[in-house]
């Protein structure tokens, strides 16, 4: 796997936010929704182009690792998270998972 750098900017297609990216974004800072155009991190090779929903988030601050989820194909991706990315939708998917490993969902 190669990763391809591409600075491109874009419209959140989930939340409709304006990203500005830097080489390395792949997915909204507001909302942390992605969308699955790549095989490999870069390439912009995959067809499918379904949005992927943030599900989890695995680690501990700094070093979150965001896990995405795709609406059309289900395929399961994870990605570092960002400097920039929203706190709230952080910690609600914290305690999302915290309330599903405790039995409480």
């Amino acid at each position: 796997m190669v990763f391809i750098r591409k600075l491109e900017n874009f419209s959140c297609e989930h939340c409709g936010t304006a990203v500005t990216g830097n080489g390395y974004t792949n997915h909204c800072p507001h909302c942390l929704w992605s969308k699955h155009v790549d095989i490999s991190p870069g390439d912009r090779a995959h067809s499918c182009g379904g949005l992927m929903r943030p599900i989890r988030i695995e680690g501990s601050t700094p070093g979150y690792i965001l896990i995405h989820r795709c609406e059309v194909c289900h395929a399961e991706r994870s990605i570092k998270s960002a400097p920039n990315d929203n706190p709230d939708v952080l910690v609600e998917l914290a305690r999302v998972r915290g309330a599903k490993e405790s039995g409480l969902l």
